[in-house]
């Protein structure tokens, strides 16, 4: 069942440790076959280096399990809040990388500082709130998914303009058209983190330092590759 899904969700989970964004069993990615309404994740647990395709579990959009012999990832619950809250996306990727991490830790949005941000995400990536002690000790993992979607929509943010959440405490999850496009934007947030980092570290050396992006300079970029008329790339 899904073996092409599966294929393409095992090779997106090998990229995550292709782009050094997971160590040891730190993070997964999945993929969902919307006409279906079926999803297919990584494995708990399950080194990357011994996994196969074939261990990838499939599930539907209600958290039953349909197809494999291993426990499918514990973050499955929060993956699965995000495709039935987030119609439009395909593929979900969660990781425990250092940068968008150390963010999430702080409890801090990601700034949008320049231009490389601006390309990626139409302001901040936000930090959604801390989960309350009666939601870590009840679903803790589906109540992980609520808080990111409350975030989104208190904060009137649009999943497609902004592919990317820190979750507070946490660590980082981000989404695209599919498994390969989720793995591509944690490897952008991640970058995009550091530089922040950079940014502000700089900016304590110089007391008149002028960080964070203007509005107009933002907008300009972010419309250019992902706008109704962006000229971005080839056609």
């Amino acid at each position: 069942m899904l073996e092409e899904l599966k294929e393409k969700v095992f090779q997106a989970n090998l990229q995550l440790v292709k782009y050094e964004l997971v160590v040891l069993t730190w993070g997964n990615a999945s993929a969902i076959d919307r006409e279906k309404g079926l999803f297919v994740i990584k494995p708990s647990g399950v080194p990357y280096d011994t996994m196969k395709a074939s261990d990838m579990v499939v599930m539907d959009l209600e958290g039953n399990k349909v197809e494999g012999d291993l426990n499918p990832s514990s973050d499955t619950p929060t993956h699965l809040e995000l495709y039935r809250s987030f119609p439009d996306i395909g593929g979900v990727v969660h990781t425990h990388s250092s940068w968008a991490c150390s963010w999430a830790q702080s409890g801090r949005d990601v700034p949008a500082y320049g231009t490389t941000h601006a390309d990626f995400a139409n302001g901040c990536v936000p930090c959604a709130r801390g989960l309350t002690e009666e939601e870590v000790k009840g679903e803790y993992e589906l109540n992980t998914g609520k808080v990111i979607v409350e975030e989104f929509a208190k904060r009137g943010i649009k999943p497609d303009e902004c592919p990317a959440v820190l979750v507070h405490r946490h660590g980082p999850f981000t989404w695209g058209k599919d498994a390969f496009k989720a793995v591509e934007n944690a490897l952008i947030l991640e970058e995009v983190s550091k530089m922040a980092f950079q940014t502000e570290q700089i900016s304590k050396f110089d007391s008149n330092s002028d960080i964070g992006i203007e509005q107009y300079l933002l907008d300009k970029h972010y419309q250019r590759k992902h706008g109704k008329n962006a000229y971005y790339g080839q056609k």
